[in-house]
């Protein structure tokens, strides 16, 4: 059940906040300009590369490196492949993980390696492997662990990740907003110097700038009726989310958006591209996840029950390109099944600033519904 009360009480929410999520979400621009600092004082800005990489590999644990291979994959477009390393292993800790280069990495290609803990064997095992294929090995991780050891002894570049004193007071989720960013930025300033996006040094401060923005409007001290992530985790609360993106930007804020859910507040969500969604969901909309699929019973004893589980449509927008958009069929297919549908748009800007935008408001109210559920 959310506390919705716990919404408007700042202090309230900063006891709760044990993680360091809201923390982390609201301090996001700034971890930006840090990150940014240390790629600079590795030597990022100065690296010449000899035209594209043929490929890159992004290795890493959990959410964080899904994450970034996905929003790397997305800015980066068709230039050069990005493919994320699935791990192996017969449970998720670090001791237990395990990556293997494919058969055709070689000198032509560069291995990325993003991970909020450092002391993963497999990941210094497998800068140790790229280092005898050829490939080259670019690694982001807290400074002074197992794997900057392993990459420097491997003569790969190690990026210190931008770290906060709160990050060790409990295990960092991999959906955490500053987790995110902290491995993110790195690896954005070092794809601008091989020509893969567009990320120079003005283009990550006004991401910074944005985040700071939203940090204004989203953050504990806004109340509810004025605050979007405040007002999204509200209306989640109690409801399935079935996440709908439009715009290039849009599609990895909300797979994020529906694993930050799951990871941070156990709420469960389904996440799919307009317009394709129209039909993907539509049997999922007409069933009895819809509000007028099982109309609240009379009978039902509102102590003991729970109200029965609906879907709530959650529709991320950037702007589409040629101004073709399939929102107002988005809009009927929700309505016309008495499901109710909440929107996000980020205001103008280049696509890293709207893409921040998104995640931003998204990570804010997953962290609120996470905090006043009790998760």
């Amino acid at each position: 059940m959310l506390d919705e009360s716990l919404l408007d009480a700042p202090e309230r929410l900063t006891e709760a906040d044990r993680r360091g999520l809201l923390r982390g979400a609201a301090e996001a621009g700034a971890r930006v300009r840090t990150a940014a600092r240390h790629a600079a004082e590795a030597g990022v800005g100065g690296l010449r590369p000899d035209g594209r990489p043929r490929a890159v590999l992004i290795a890493g644990p959990g959410a964080a490196a899904t994450h970034a291979a996905d929003l790397l994959g997305t800015l980066a477009g068709a230039g050069s492949p990005v493919t994320r390393l699935a791990p192996t292993g017969v449970a998720p800790a670090a001791g237990a993980l395990r990556w293997e280069l494919p058969g055709w990495a070689g000198s032509v290609d560069l291995l990325l390696i993003a991970t909020p803990d450092g002391a993963e064997p497999g990941l210094a095992l497998l800068a140790e492997q790229a280092y005898r294929r050829g490939c080259t090995v670019v690694a982001v991780a807290p400074a002074r662990t197992p794997l900057s050891d392993a990459v420097n002894g491997s003569h790969g570049l190690f990026i210190p990740m931008a770290t906060a004193p709160y990050d060790h007071d409990e295990p960092l989720a991999g959906a955490a907003p500053g987790v995110l960013w902290a491995l993110l930025t790195p690896l954005l300033a070092l794809l601008d110097r091989t020509g893969l996006l567009e990320a120079p040094p003005d283009a990550i401060e006004k991401v910074a700038d944005r985040l700071d923005r939203v940090a204004e409007r989203c953050g504990p001290a806004v109340v509810t009726y004025s605050n979007p992530a405040k007002t999204l985790a509200a209306e989640l609360a109690e409801s399935l989310p079935v996440v709908w993106t439009e715009g290039t930007s849009a599609g990895p804020a909300g797979r994020r958006f529906a694993a930050a859910l799951a990871e941070l507040s156990g709420t469960p969500a389904v996440v799919a591209e307009l317009p394709e969604a129209l039909d993907a969901h539509q049997a999922l909309l007409a069933g009895r996840l819809a509000a007028g699929a099982d109309p609240d019973d009379f009978f039902r004893d509102r102590v003991e029950e729970a109200p029965a589980l609906h879907a709530r449509v959650v529709l991320l927008r950037d702007r589409p390109i040629g101004g073709l958009t399939a929102a107002p069929g988005a809009r009927d297919l929700a309505l016309g099944h008495d499901t109710p549908i909440s929107e996000l748009e980020p205001e103008l800007g280049d696509e890293l600033e709207t893409l921040a935008e998104l995640i931003a408001v998204t990570d804010f109210a997953a962290v609120y519904l996470a905090l006043a559920s009790g998760a």
